[in-house]
């Protein structure tokens, strides 16, 4: 009777596999080989952000300490900042830069989403109504100043003579004190609300019609759909347009400078007109400590904001 003879073992194959698993790298191996490559394509970026921001940052903070000009610079200590919180025209001017920019973020915010809701909505010449509202962006703001300096004259601007037709008396937009911030505000708004609009649409065109779908077989009114499905959604458009606008109110000089400089008297100085105005009459070391003023307001007022808006939008 015939046996079967067992298969002779394949020990050609099993040390190699053996070897093969031993050589087989394992991810902490594949971490110390992996190629730097990538990491140089962030060397230009940090070099950048190094000379253009970290060191003029750390600069100011060391001027703002100091009574320097351009030959010469004396440690003075906090004597800069004392000197501008004492001052009742800085002091004016910082209430003024956040009255300014909550204003001027609170209606672009409104009223970007509420344009944007409109225009994503099936109405007729709907893509020439984003050109014009998104066209007042593209215009520079020095010659918007210039153009509503003259539209809001309160002897021969156009704005004055239109409600003269109608007897009503208009103001002095810039130069009645209780109302020339305000009505620079709405220039603002008017001038970035397109911005703020062309956001708040990416955002809308971006949520699934399925959800519309499925609120109409419900027997949802617009009213309902705009308040639990588009505002809902569009809260990532929401939170940036609120953190651009912001910025860009807490640091807005510009347009201010052009239409009012400040005035009348110190009505609508903010920050960056009151260390303009610093840095013009050669107090180089207070206008200093005013950008470190502004560098730090904006610092504590949007990295906390930010923060809470997107656990917000993380949580919902």
């Amino acid at each position: 009777m015939a046996t079967v003879q067992p298969a002779p073992a394949d020990t050609h194959g099993t040390s190699h596999d053996r070897s093969r698993g031993r050589q087989a790298p394992g991810p902490r191996s594949a971490r110390r080989k992996r190629s730097p490559y990538p990491t140089w394509f962030f060397i230009p970026a940090g070099v950048f952000y190094v000379v253009l921001f970290a060191i003029p940052t750390a600069a100011s903070f060391y001027f703002a300490l100091t009574r320097w000009n351009l030959f010469d610079a004396e440690f003075i200590g906090l004597d800069n900042f004392v000197q501008f919180f004492q001052e009742p025209a800085l002091v004016r001017g910082f209430v003024n830069t956040f009255v300014y920019a909550f204003l001027t973020s609170g209606l672009k915010v409104v009223l970007g989403l509420l344009l944007a809701v409109l225009l994503t909505s099936q109405i007729v010449a709907r893509g020439y109504l984003r050109s014009v509202v998104f066209f007042p962006v593209l215009v520079s703001t020095i010659g918007v100043g210039i153009m509503f300096e003259v539209l809001l004259d309160p002897f021969d601007g156009l704005v004055n003579t239109v409600l003269g037709w109608f007897g009503v008396a208009g103001p002095g937009w810039l130069t009645d004190p209780s109302l020339a911030l305000f009505s620079v505000a709405l220039v603002d708004v008017w001038k970035g609300v397109g911005l703020a609009t062309l956001i708040y649409i990416a955002g809308i065109v971006t949520i699934p019609q399925e959800y519309y779908e499925a609120a109409r077989v419900d027997g949802a009114g617009p009213w309902k759909n705009f308040w639990n499905i588009t505002l809902p959604l569009a809260r990532p458009a929401t939170v940036t347009v609120v953190l651009l606008s912001l910025i860009g109110g807490l640091r807005s000089f510009d347009l201010i400078w052009v239409m009012t400089r400040g005035g009348p008297g110190f009505s609508s100085d903010v920050i960056a007109s009151v260390i303009y105005k610093q840095y013009q009459a050669g107090f180089y070391g207070l206008s200093t400590a005013g950008n470190v003023v502004l560098f730090v307001a904006i610092a504590l007022i949007v990295f906390p904001l930010n923060r809470w808006l997107n656990r917000k939008e993380i949580e919902s």
